[in-house]
């Protein structure tokens, strides 16, 4: 959307996942990026087949934990993604019977472990943790997700309140990836982690195609999401 022909077709803004979902939400945005669940919440309709997907380890949405996950009451959780939020609800409540209170608190881990008993950690601040040098339990959300269903897992989405041509999406997807080097070569830096980990993290942690098998492990964290009850109050109550 920036250096490839699609780069005059819109107007681009950057924001966190959560703020994308509000600028559509109050009319400041057409189209965006927007976390899955808020695609239920505000009955948006996706444009095309591009998403931000993974099946196994992401790498970058850990949950840590002092105490043994079973055992955890109160969970700090960074909101800039509200699905990631919301899976971490699923994940404690399906495999281990837990609804922790949630505590919004800024991504630092030390001060979020001195208020709660674990820390919900999203995007580059997980990127810059080794989960092997941390004296505590730690579960790749993602990992977890897929173990129990067999599927992927769909974070975000183009979405917005009417379908758009998918055309300038999926190319601007390809040429990504034919840029991948160029972009790990600019982003690495400036996200603080290494060459190695941020192409790593591009080509085997994350995938970007909205296929049938995304499809339905999306439908099937909304199922979950809904079983919850009222998932909207439930996401920040504390």
């Amino acid at each position: 959307m920036l250096h490839g022909e699609q780069r005059d077709l819109f107007d681009l803004s950057f924001c966190i996942p959560s703020e994308c979902a509000d600028r559509l939400q109050d009319g400041r945005a057409d189209i965006g990026i927007v976390p899955v669940i808020e695609v239920a919440r505000q009955n948006l309709v996706i444009t095309g087949d591009t998403a931000i997907t993974c099946r196994g380890p992401v790498r970058s949405i850990l949950l840590i934990s002092k105490v043994p996950f079973n055992e955890i009451r109160t969970l700090a959780a960074d909101c800039s993604s509200r699905t990631s939020v919301v899976l971490s609800q699923v994940v404690l409540a399906r495999r281990y019977g837990l609804l922790p209170i949630m505590k919004s608190r800024p991504p630092d881990l030390q001060a979020m472990l001195h208020d709660c008993d674990a820390a919900l950690i999203i995007g580059d601040p997980a990127l810059l943790i080794e989960p092997a040098d941390l004296p505590y339990q730690v579960l790749d959300l993602c990992e977890a997700w897929t173990e129990m269903t067999k599927l992927p897992m769909v974070f975000a989405v183009w979405a917005g309140h009417k379908r758009y041509d998918p055309a300038p999406f999926r190319a601007s997807l390809e040429f990504g990836l034919q840029h991948l080097e160029d972009i790990v070569a600019s982003e690495h830096a400036n996200r603080g982690i290494s060459p190695e980990l941020a192409r790593d993290y591009l080509t085997h942690h994350i995938q970007f195609d909205l296929g049938h098998d995304q499809q339905t492990g999306m439908k099937r964290f909304l199922e979950y999401a809904a079983a919850l009850h009222e998932t909207e109050e439930r996401v920040i109550i504390a």
